[in-house]
């Protein structure tokens, strides 16, 4: 039996938005607050703190990822220089994950910090 390791060949995003860190955390929390509570969780890497949005599985999306390509309909990004497990602000607070071993996140957010508006 072969077994084959067969990485992403491309990332496309849709829609890139960047906020400022300390306006995405309050947005957050009310969102995850009206969302009935709840910690949200949030990526990190690379000194970026970002979160995406996929599409569907449809079949479309289905023969892209066969490609290699994969689709993000939005990240959402704010420069965060140190990494933190967790931001706590008055009324929540948000999670921290690490992400930078692994090698796409690692590399949307060099790309992303390059194109930074709040560097």
């Amino acid at each position: 039996m072969e077994i084959t390791i067969e990485p992403w060949k491309e990332l496309v995003i849709h829609e890139v938005l960047e906020l400022k860190f300390d306006d995405w955390i309050t947005q957050i929390i009310a969102s995850a607050r009206s969302a009935g509570g709840g910690i949200p969780t949030i990526f990190w890497a690379g000194g970026l703190a970002f979160h995406f949005a996929t599409f569907p599985d449809t079949e479309t999306i289905v023969q892209e990822k066969l490609k290699g390509r994969i689709h993000y309909s939005s990240v959402t990004f704010a420069i965060k220089e140190k990494f933190e497990k967790q931001v706590n602000r008055e009324g929540g607070a948000v999670n921290f994950t690490d992400v930078t071993h692994n090698e796409i996140f690692s590399k949307l957010a060099e790309k992303l910090r390059s194109q930074s508006k709040f560097k």
